[in-house]
């Protein structure tokens, strides 16, 4: 057991508690439990390339050094953020070496997604050659930052952040091994499990500070208070450009639609607090009022452009209260998608549809030759008909028919504008009627 107070250096954490087989990886159940996927290829005696994609230390590193350890294969490890082509023609070397020696080798590229095309594709021969088994490492989707010739010759493992019950289960395993002198009482334990946001690496390194401060200030137990005085506790992990940071943005734009007032002030100060730009943030919100709220509450847009104008007169902190204000009314307000549709229809249309002339009657006609060829001719100004409105009139392009793209839903404000048109379409049809 280590001595708290012992002279001699520790061991990092990491180190000593780095698995030595399946059996002692704490999480990912779904990959490595009995007749899952990564144990089943374990047991089968037959390694294969794969790609681990997960949030960061949930594994990925030490999965493939497990599957090298198993497999009795040599180890050779690139970083495809300090690694190029050169890089990847020594490692082949080397593994041609290991070949010869009568040993298979595993080249495992942490963060495969930095690697670019050229370079992913300067893989590809050896991997296709069996030269070496692949093992690559993202927390990137795989399906937009890996190339499909190399996707497709590894099977993708998703692997998943430490629920908290896991991550209590390596901190027992860390006092058991190295901070037998340290208790910790169940306030100190749900702080730093909170602070370690499912990341088995950054746990490790909390409970290294927390040695490293406990030994200093002389003390053997910790509390919470003694966490938060002596530690930086850093807010939640957050990714601000990968799938992470996407599907946030998803579940408050969801959360609004589905009107959950809660959700929304949840996902929005969980971004804010793991440092989402709130500029981005507050165009987002502004298009969820186009996009979900639309004319069946015009004041949501009102609402909405004014949080973010207030955002960029007051800034952080103070500012993000109206973004949270905004959201809770666009999560309260009556919801209509009937323009967004409607515009989506209209430019689906125009995409595929002819160029149509524009009518004679609503051409402008600026000069004599325009008038004399019948531009505006017969045009029928809404002012000068009764109810401002010209019935009968067509605004369409000739010989297209009414496509009925916008559809006012029986909420809000455009409940009143489906009685308009409704109004409207009677007119029209009186207007027939009296011509026939």
């Amino acid at each position: 057991m280590a001595d708290l107070f012992a002279t001699e250096p520790a061991a990092p954490l990491a180190e000593l508690l780095r698995p030595r087989t399946l059996d002692e990886v704490v999480g990912q159940a779904h990959l490595l439990g009995a007749g899952k996927p990564i144990r089943l290829a374990f047991e089968s005696g037959q390694p294969h390339s794969m790609i681990f994609w997960g949030p960061p230390g949930v594994g990925k590193t030490t999965l493939a050094r497990l599957t090298a350890s198993a497999f009795h294969c040599a180890f050779i490890a690139l970083s495809a953020v300090f690694s190029g082509v050169k890089d990847i023609r020594a490692a082949m070397a080397q593994a041609e070496l290991n070949l010869a020696n009568g040993q298979s080798t595993i080249l495992f590229v942490d963060e495969i997604h930095r690697f670019n095309k050229s370079q992913q594709d300067a893989l590809l021969p050896f991997v296709e050659s069996g030269l070496v088994t692949f093992i690559g490492a993202t927390t990137e989707n795989p399906s937009f930052e890996v190339n499909s010739a190399l996707l497709s010759r590894a099977q993708v493992y998703v692997l998943e952040s430490l629920s908290d019950a896991e991550l209590k289960q390596l901190l027992q395993r860390a006092q058991e091994k190295a901070l037998s002198a340290l208790t910790l009482d169940e306030q100190a334990i749900s702080t730093l499990v909170g602070y370690a946001d499912g990341d088995a690496r950054r746990l490790l390194n909390l409970l290294e500070q927390t040695r490293i401060a406990a030994k200093t200030a002389g003390e053997n137990h910790i509390s919470a208070a003694f966490l938060q005085n002596t530690l930086s506790l850093n807010s939640r992990r957050f990714d601000k450009g990968g799938d992470n940071f996407y599907d946030q943005i998803s579940a408050l734009h969801k959360s609004v639609r589905g009107s959950h007032p809660d959700a929304a002030l949840y996902w929005l100060t969980r971004m804010l607090d793991g440092g989402a730009d709130a500029r981005y943030l507050a165009r987002r919100i502004v298009r969820m009022a186009w996009e979900d709220i639309g004319l069946a509450d015009p004041r949501a847009l009102q609402i909405v452009n004014d949080a973010a104008s207030t955002y960029e007169r007051l800034g952080s902190p103070e500012g993000e209260l109206a973004l949270g204000q905004a959201v809770i009314y666009l999560a309260l307000a009556p919801k209509s998608n009937a323009g967004h549709k409607a515009f989506k229809q209209a430019q689906a249309f125009v995409k595929q549809d002819k160029s149509r002339e524009v009518p004679v009657h609503l051409r402008n006609a600026p000069t004599k030759l325009m008038k004399e060829l019948g531009y505006g001719h017969d045009y029928r100004d809404a002012h000068d008909e009764p109810n401002a409105y010209a019935a009968g009139e067509t605004y369409l392009p000739e010989g297209m028919e009414e496509p009925g793209w916008y559809q006012p839903v029986p909420r809000g404000l455009e409940l009143k504008i489906a009685e308009k048109m409704a109004l409207l379409r009677q007119l029209d049809a009186a207007e027939k009627t009296k011509a026939a």
